[in-house]
Order: C-alpha cells, then structure tokens, then sequence
C-alpha cells in the first residue's frame, strides 16, 4: 500500500506561494521594469490570484521592499556558498566579481536587482535609502578583502583600500547597467577582462 504524502502546514503552503510571488515578481521587473509591476501580472506570472498577491504584500511598495529583502538574503547566501570569507583577500575579490557577472547574463535576480536600483535613481524613490545602505556594506565587504589581501601579501601594499574597494563596485555597477542597455551584450570577455585588469590594478 503507498503511503499518503505528508500534507503541508499552513505555514508550508504560505511561504511556497510567497516564494512563488516573489519569483514572479522578479521576472515581470526583469522583463518589464518596475513599472511593469502589478498584482494583475503578478497573478499572471505566478499562477496565483490577485488577491493572493494583495493580500500578501498589500502595496506595490511593500512588495518591491520584499523582492529587495529576497535579493539581499540571496547575496549573502553566495557569499556562503562559494565560502568568500574564508579565502585569501584578493582571491575572493575575484571570485565575487566573476561570479557577480555571470550572475547578470544568467539569472533574473540580478538583472531585476539593477532594474530597481536605476529606477529608485531615475525616480529619485525610497528605495534610494535601502540601496545606499546595501551598498555601503558591500564596499565594507570588498575593503576588508583588500586589506587582508594587503596583510597576506598578494595585494600591493599602497593600494588605497577604499578607493579600491569604491572601483570594483563601480566596475559592477557599470557592467549591469551597459547590460540593461544592451542586453544582447557578451559579458563572457568583459568578465575576464575585467579580472584581468583586477590582478593588475591589485596584485604585488
């Protein structure tokens, strides 16, 4: 006799139709922009109802401060996954950046992740606050990666500390945003010309 499967907790079911708004959400700003951002088409992405994604999120403000939060959770996930914080300082400058770029030409959460952040410039928004403080913390991040690099000996000793870590932000940021302009871009050589300049720009 097969077993019934388990049935699934309220809680369950809530956070898979959330998860699933969320994606959907990700893919209408990928696709479209913000302005592309409705419960109508997020109920048409997602497979779920309007109301759903009403009552879910309540606003469109509230659901793109979600879909922020869910990007963020996502960074910091790869940050585990490809354990850059336990490798050597340039090491995992390099690793965030190659894997930062293959990321905007193969998943929407990036893509959707720079879409939100050009619109709250364009727009002059309240997310501009949210996205100053991610960033302010990925500059931390990339300035303490050079100075352990600097203290183990890869990184050149003068190398000023936060305006390399500034540059390589920037070096992203204007990667996604020519992407967004164009995206039928090749980023594979951009990739491994702007690690190219890295090592050079960085390393003893």
């Amino acid at each position: 006799m097969t077993a019934r499967p388990a049935r699934r907790t309220q809680a369950e079911r809530r956070g898979e139709s959330e998860r699933g708004l969320l994606k959907a959400a990700i893919d209408v700003i990928a696709g479209g922009g913000v302005g592309a951002v409705t419960f109508e088409a997020l109920g048409r992405e997602s497979g779920f109802s309007r109301g759903l994604a009403t009552q879910r999120f309540g606003s469109k403000q509230k659901l793109i401060e979600a879909v922020l939060a869910h990007l963020h959770e996502r960074q910091e996930a790869m940050l585990v996954e490809h354990r850059l914080e336990a490798r050597p300082g340039l090491e995992a400058i390099l690793t965030y950046v190659e894997v930062a770029v293959r990321d905007l030409a193969l998943r929407n959460e990036a893509r959707a992740y720079f879409m939100l952040l050009s619109s709250s410039v364009a727009e002059a928004s309240d997310l501009r606050e949210g996205f100053r403080g991610q960033h302010a913390e990925v500059k931390q991040r990339f300035k303490r990666w050079v100075e352990r690099g600097q203290a183990e000996g890869q990184i050149r000793a003068d190398v000023d500390s936060d305006a390399a870590a500034l540059m390589v932000g920037c070096l992203l940021f204007g990667l996604s945003m020519q992407l967004l302009v164009d995206p039928a871009m090749d980023l594979a050589p951009l990739r491994e010309t702007s690690l190219a300049m890295l090592r050079i720009s960085l390393a003893r």
